[in-house]
């Protein structure tokens, strides 16, 4: 290296950065032609670097024999066992990434003294394999998330379930998918609705563009309006760059807007102007931007409801509801819960993805408020105090064994119930049927003691 290379540090920190670029171009292709291109370039690019003369100037890097590419068993033997040598005007630098051998670097007719350089390059080339690795990596499980929560990237999109209600939701979703209207999902929390809307969109033509959610519901109302429309620099204090929304990511692809009942109503306005002109007004700004959206919105309340209360707009519900589309709730279809079961423990990595019948049974009887998210963390709930062998009705949550069968419990568990019904209606009697005084004189929440009186069938019972 010269003095006038080390002088010019601004040169030298452009090419240390064009070095960096290029090993990551090297890392991440996989064509031959173009990895030869790349490093035909890394080797012209190190010229600027160290001059050497005319010989061997070789780049071996990861993903290929780099033992018959640098030819030379001794020479690759040294490689290993050494690290980086000089001889004979020789200069080997292998490259490393994360501990393990990635790549190695020859040059001929260069002095002892260019070995720093080589060196320091040879650390930018790690530097560039090891962040394409994590990338990879990231990407890796990325798919291996996707392929779990889409049930292998099947056509349910992980719906899972072979009941006539499943059967019609995905009928539904296969007709709507290609097309371009805008569908409203409805149906209880915990039924589905965002699976619904993701399988929509991997249906559709928009599947290879961004998938955008966001929950109305859970973010206040001031700083929604940014989050959905974006704001301009300067817009108002903290505004310090330009912000765009979810609107505008959503670009191309599909915007799913769940809990849409939530919606405050000057933003109601806003998002029906976006699904009728198809632009979209950030905070701050005079001017619209055009966006290629689909639209998919999701509640658990009743919006015709809302709109008779005046806390939802009539324009944007017919404006939404253009396709409705009703994910069912688990009461409806208990002929999927045993599916259903399996699946989620083998998410669950159970050693014994099994329900024992009696637990079946128990699991059936249930009405499932929370539905199918209820349904996998009482599953959860059984891995984790069970023995890893099949699911028993002792390893299920006592709500659900509160309301099982008879027939489905052991002695012990049936008695525990029948200890339970008796207390409730000595507590109700000794009260005069006052359910919040029953519910101090046994020490429960009201709402607890409510639902122990639903579950364990006493609704009759406690009125007389």
């Amino acid at each position: 290296m010269t003095g006038s290379h080390l002088r010019e540090s601004p040169t030298l920190l452009l090419n240390a950065s064009v070095l960096v670029f290029l090993f990551r171009a090297l890392a991440g292709t996989g064509m031959a032609d173009r990895r030869q291109q790349v490093s035909r370039q890394l080797l012209s690019l190190l010229g600027e670097f160290v001059f050497f003369r005319d010989g061997r100037a070789l780049l071996a890097f990861e993903d290929e024999d780099l033992e018959t590419q640098v030819g030379d068993p001794a020479l690759w033997n040294r490689l290993v066992t050494e690290g980086a040598f000089h001889q004979d005007e020789l200069a080997a630098i292998p490259i490393y990434a994360k501990g393990s051998l990635g790549g190695a670097l020859l040059l001929e007719g260069v002095g002892r003294e260019a070995m720093p350089v080589l060196s320091a390059v040879a650390s930018l080339a790690a530097v560039a394999i090891e962040s394409v690795r994590e990338v990879e990596r990231l990407r890796d499980n990325c798919a291996a998330l996707e392929r779990r929560v889409y049930h292998g990237a099947g056509i349910d999109g992980g719906i899972v379930g072979q009941s006539p209600a499943i059967k019609k939701l995905l009928s539904q979703v296969n007709r709507l998918a290609p097309r371009e209207t805008t569908v409203l999902i409805q149906g209880e929390s915990g039924t589905g609705k965002e699976l619904v809307a993701r399988l929509l969109h991997r249906a559709s033509p928009r599947a290879e563009a961004p998938f955008v959610a966001i929950n109305c519901a859970a973010i206040a109302d001031s700083l929604l309006e940014s989050e959905l429309f974006g704001y301009e620099k300067g817009a108002f204090t903290g505004a310090t760059a330009l912000k765009r929304g979810k609107l505008e990511t959503a670009e191309g692809g599909t915007l799913f807007l769940d809990e849409i009942g939530e919606l405050a109503l000057p933003l109601q306005a806003k998002l029906l102007r976006v699904l009728q002109e198809r632009e979209v007004e950030r905070v701050g700004s005079t001017r619209a931007v055009r966006v290629d959206i689909r639209v998919v919105a999701a509640t658990n309340r009743d919006l015709a409801q809302r709109v008779q209360e005046g806390a939802f707009r009539a324009d944007l519900y017919h404006r939404l509801n253009v396709v409705p589309l009703r994910t069912p709730p688990l009461r409806e279809r208990p002929e999927d819960i045993a599916e259903l079961a399996i699946h989620f423990l083998t998410q669950l990595g159970h050693p014994s993805p099994r329900v024992t019948p009696e637990a079946l049974q128990c699991l059936e009887a249930y009405d499932w408020p929370g539905n199918v998210r209820e349904l996998a963390n009482a599953l959860e709930h059984a891995v984790v105090l069970g023995d890893g062998g099949p699911v028993l009705p002792t390893d299920l949550p006592e709500r659900i064994l509160d309301v099982a069968p008879a027939a489905s419990l052991g002695a012990f568990q049936s008695s525990v119930s029948d200890a339970k019904r008796e207390s409730i209606l000595r507590a109700y009697q000794q009260v005069g049927g006052d359910y919040k005084k029953a519910a101090k004189l046994l020490g429960l929440h009201p709402n607890y003691l409510l639902r122990l009186v639903r579950n364990l069938g006493l609704r009759d019972a406690v009125r007389k």
